[in-house]
């Protein structure tokens, strides 16, 4: 149960959040439900008490992103996860899709990616001048990852992919600023996977209610990640050290926006 101290600090939090929201409302989605997104972020700060000490501007930050992209931290479409200093925001695959869908000015029916691992069957085809792909995977396949595919399929019937090589996608990797995090070591076909969705998703036309919207989403391609199990590995790391209590009292609601929203 909680103690007064820490009602008093996530009451604090929460009007913080709820200013900023004001303060920022412009920039969210038009469905964006504000009671109901900062109380996830409480849920989320509550169930993962390690994150408070990162402070509340690097929190704010993060959670703010996930705002402008109208994703839901509690239900894991999109996390905060603790790497040394820094607390980065990621969007989950799952969330990655429903901006895919959600934003397409082409109706999407579904999308999703792939691994192809040594002993997989996979070309690419072209039938009656259409161009598509061919995927039967080897029954429970363990085998070295040759390479990663995405897909798309629109509701009229068309479909859209992108596919990337092993050289690729490691080629991705080293120039991302997040190549040595402990996403890309400990959860390496699970980030191509996202990588591959990531690169599909800027050959479809997407259009985002705001220009904020559009780079929040951009930004998000490099610092990538994909898995409930990321973030439970991150934070057994640093467990039981700070607790909720710890995140710092709001100097002042009118803060600058972050820098991700003015990026192109």
């Amino acid at each position: 149960m909680a103690t007064k101290n820490e009602v008093a600090t996530q009451k604090t939090f929460s009007v913080a959040l709820t200013e900023k929201l004001d303060s920022v409302s412009e920039a969210l989605p038009k469905d964006f439900n504000k009671a109901r997104f900062v109380q996830n972020s409480l849920a989320l700060l509550n169930d993962n008490p390690n994150i408070a000490k990162y402070g509340q501007a690097k929190i704010m930050t993060g959670l703010l992103k996930g705002a402008y992209l109208g994703l839901d931290f509690y239900s894991k479409e999109c996390y905060l996860v603790p790497y040394g200093e820094q607390l980065n925001y990621q969007t989950d695959y799952r969330g990655a899709k429903k901006l895919a869908k959600k934003y397409s000015i082409r109706p999407i029916k579904d999308i999703y990616a792939k691994l192809v691992r040594d002993g997989d069957e996979f070309e690419e085809v072209i039938v009656n001048g259409e161009q598509g792909i061919n995927f039967k995977p080897k029954p429970f396949n363990d085998g070295k990852i040759i390479g990663a595919f995405a897909v798309c399929l629109f509701e009229d019937g068309g479909m859209q992919y992108d596919t990337m090589s092993l050289a690729d996608l490691e080629n991705t990797r080293k120039e991302s600023k997040a190549s040595n995090s402990p996403a890309w070591k400990n959860f390496t076909g699970e980030m191509y996977k996202k990588t591959v969705l990531h690169r599909l998703c800027k050959h479809i036309e997407l259009d985002f209610e705001n220009p904020t919207q559009r780079n929040a989403f951009m930004s998000d391609m490099e610092i990538e990640t994909d898995t409930e199990k990321i973030v439970e590995a991150e934070i057994a790391n640093n467990a039981n050290q700070i607790e909720f209590s710890e995140v710092a009292e709001p100097q002042e609601t009118k803060q600058e926006l972050p820098e991700f929203m003015t990026e192109g």
